[in-house]
């Protein structure tokens, strides 16, 4: 069993945020297991292995030049097991801003075996900040 630590947790988020802002998707191989189960939304099909992985990140970004700003902060932890609260702010006001949770499963080796997101746009006319 994997343990986690938070600055290992802060750092995977990082290159996470850095692996949407790079063109193509070589990198998703450095933070997810080859075999990652990765849940968009808590109800939806999930996304399985790296190759429909790969797929999925293409269909969802706009491209390495998306403009937004995030913020991350780790809530929880256990055992190989991290909660991650993210904030997203888009600069195209058609996406707006986001306010996710990420439950995070991690292997022995420190990559993603389980990613699962729990998304929360922001109400119309924006919302409570903090």
């Amino acid at each position: 069993m994997a343990v986690v630590r938070r600055d290992r947790v802060e750092a995977w988020v990082r290159a996470y945020e850095e692996a949407w802002r790079t063109a193509g998707t070589e990198r998703l191989a450095e933070l997810f297991t080859a075999d990652v189960t990765y849940r968009p939304g808590p109800w939806g099909p999930a996304v399985r292995g790296l190759v429909e992985l790969s797929e999925f990140w293409e269909a969802e970004r706009s491209g390495p030049d998306e403009r937004f700003t995030m913020t991350s902060e780790v809530v929880a932890l256990d055992a190989e097991t991290a909660v991650v609260r993210v904030e997203v702010h888009y600069d195209e006001a058609a996406a707006g801003a986001w306010r996710d949770l990420w439950v995070l499963r991690f292997s022995a080796g420190g990559r993603c075996a389980l990613f699962e997101e729990w998304p929360h746009a922001a109400p119309a006319g924006g919302g409570d900040p903090t």
